[in-house]
């Protein structure tokens, strides 16, 4: 893997870090998702049409794409509704890149070598050493974030085929506009006006540019580097979240008790 992109993937997982940690720490999981999807689209759009290059190859992954993301968000604003984010992000972000693993070896004919393999295995590892072995965890809570995982995995394989065809930023900023719309609209529907303005706070519009900026880094590294790789290197995210939700969440099973609309 080219050094560029290992430094590319770990700027990614910084900054991807910080916004799972504002969404973490929201009383409204879903509003504050829905506003920061939609910011961080808007701020990306001038760039996007500067840089714009999508040939017809690309619309079939960016359909794909943006579906998955949809359920991606869905998935992670549930999880983080129902476990602590020290549980759910170790083992959706963790355990991501072994799938993409999997899939490119077994199912897409994707060669790899031990170097890799190992990689992806000291993620595990990981996961184990920074979670811990703890056995208060409830299944259904591991099992959520499995499926985060899945999600993470499935847009990942798509959108390394996908930005072959396209300029990053055009891209990221392509695959988000529908779950942008889909998120705002679902809010809307169960809170009107009054519950996305409560979201529009400065943190929300700070993570907004922060998730876009943070995949927009991700699709580089993916035209560099293979799919596992990259994620692997990305999940160096878990160590960085974890340690920010230690010092800022301290009151976290306190949020967790209010009602969330």
């Amino acid at each position: 893997m080219p050094l560029t992109a290992v430094a590319i993937a770990l700027a990614a997982a910084v900054v991807h870090a910080f916004w799972n940690l504002v969404v973490a720490r929201a009383r409204d999981t879903q509003a504050v998702t829905a506003v920061a999807i939609a910011v961080g689209v808007v701020a990306v759009a001038p760039l996007a049409i500067l840089t714009w290059r999508v040939e017809p190859e690309a619309w079939p992954f960016i359909v794909a794409s943006s579906v998955l993301e949809l359920v991606y968000f869905w998935l992670l604003t549930t999880a983080y509704r129902r476990a602590e984010m020290s549980l759910v992000y170790p083992i959706a972000r963790g355990m991501a890149p072994v799938i993409v693993l999997v899939v490119s070896v077994a199912v897409l004919g994707v060669t790899t070598s031990l170097a890799q393999a190992a990689g992806v295995g000291l993620v595990c590892l990981g996961i184990v050493l920074v979670r811990g072995i703890r056995g208060a965890a409830r299944w259904s809570d591991v099992a959520m974030a499995l499926t985060v995982a899945a999600s993470i995995a499935a847009y990942t394989l798509v959108d390394k085929e996908g930005v072959r065809y396209a300029d990053p930023i055009t891209y990221v900023m392509l695959i988000l506009i529908a779950p942008a719309i889909a998120s705002l609209a679902f809010v809307y529907s169960r809170g009107g006006t009054a519950r996305l303005k409560a979201a529009l706070q400065p943190a929300t519009v700070a993570s907004g540019i922060a998730t876009v900026g943070a995949y927009a880094l991700v699709l580089v590294a993916l035209t560099m580097a293979p799919a596992a790789s990259v994620a692997a290197v990305r999940e160096v995210s878990v160590v960085i979240a974890v340690a920010l939700g230690a010092f800022f969440l301290t009151n976290e099973s306190a949020r967790r008790a209010r009602p969330v609309r």
